[in-house]
């Protein structure tokens, strides 16, 4: 893998995690306290780099084996959630992703919320806000920071790639005050997408003891292998989407009718609906945020791990586990092995997605 391919693949993934958290700290900081909403931001930012810095001399000692096995695994689960979401949006079936309406959303809530300092800290509701909103959105970056630098032996370049693209994101999103609502994020999730689950085949395969044919050439065939299999996918379920819409409006009886049976075709089913909405009519209360139970906290924590690890649909993690393991069995035996697991992306990505726009 080149420099320049490792800068690009990197800086696209940082970018759009930047996008989403520069939007958490504009509304906490437009809405609230940019004083409070500037110290939580460089407070996760700290807490970041000591992850970075306790995390990446661990991973060198791992055998390179089990950490392309391992990194495969987690790049193929962000790859195909990211995939999903993608060809969702981009057949129609899910609401595109708007960063103003996020925004306008979060500044509702962030307004709303009940106002007070606790430790030093003049307004703790803008603090907490940019602090969860970037740390969350920054384990993101450390991981596709470490996981790409660490296996390619080129972590400068892999951080200095996430380094360009949330200084750009930042100074663009504080320059104007603004979400970036006008940075292609859609079709950057998407790039990024293929790319991530490309990659996760590759290092996953190779964990599990394969042989690429080509070695790192065969790169130039995945990408375009799963970019051709999105594509017929979103093809498919536009065709699905429109002819679904045309027959339930031609059963419509009256303008109020068609109109609910347009909007209904056009929705997504359940566990693919964009949470913009939800987020917006939760804003729009002006009751003081619940405070919750230590053990509330400690579910929520393992929830956005099991979330992070898992990913938002367990057959499909299930799925790549089950590939690998035959992987290595038929690699073991002295088989062929390497066209597996993308066998196996070309299977799971169709029924992940079948099971979510089926009514």
């Amino acid at each position: 893998m080149s420099e320049w391919a490792l800068f690009i693949a990197v800086f696209l993934a940082c970018a759009v995690e930047a996008v989403e958290a520069t939007t958490i700290v504009l509304a906490a900081g437009t809405a609230r306290d940019w004083r409070s909403a500037f110290l939580g931001m460089t407070t996760g930012l700290i807490v970041l780099a000591v992850i970075i810095a306790v995390a990446g001399p661990a991973i060198t000692f791992l055998p390179i084996d089990a950490l392309r096995l391992v990194v495969g695994g987690l790049l193929l689960v962000f790859g195909l959630q990211w995939l999903r979401k993608a060809i969702l949006r981009s057949s129609g079936y899910k609401a595109l992703h708007d960063e103003d309406k996020i925004f306008q959303a979060s500044l509702a809530e962030a307004r709303s919320a009940a106002r007070g300092g606790k430790g030093g800290v003049r307004d703790w509701y803008a603090f907490t806000l940019s602090f969860k909103g970037v740390l969350l959105e920054g384990l993101e970056v450390v991981f596709i920071v470490l996981t790409f630098g660490t296996i390619q032996n080129k972590v400068g370049t892999a951080s200095l790639a996430a380094v360009v693209a949330v200084v750009l994101v930042a100074v663009a999103g504080f320059a104007v005050r603004k979400p970036l609502a006008r940075v292609p994020e859609n079709t950057m999730k998407f790039v990024v997408g293929v790319m991530l689950t490309s990659f996760g085949i590759f290092w996953g395969a190779e964990g599990a003891g394969a042989t690429w044919p080509g070695a790192d050439v065969i790169l130039f065939a995945l990408i375009p292998f799963v970019a051709v299999v999105c594509f017929v996918l979103v093809a498919i379920l536009r065709r699905r989407n429109r002819s679904r819409a045309e027959a339930l409006v031609s059963v419509g009886a009256g303008s109020v009718g068609a109109s609910e049976a347009a909007v209904s075709a056009s929705g997504v089913a359940e566990g693919s609906v964009d949470t913009t909405a939800a987020t917006v009519g939760q804003a729009g209360s002006a009751e003081p945020p619940v405070r919750r139970t230590a053990g509330q906290r400690l579910a929520a924590f393992g929830n956005f791990w099991y979330d992070f690890i898992i990913g938002d649909d367990w057959r499909v993690t299930a799925g790549i586990v089950v590939s690998f393991v035959l992987t290595a069995w038929l690699s073991a035996a002295g088989v062929t092995s390497w066209w597996l697991v993308p066998v196996a992306v070309l299977v799971l990505l169709p029924f992940s997605l079948a099971r979510l726009v089926r009514h």
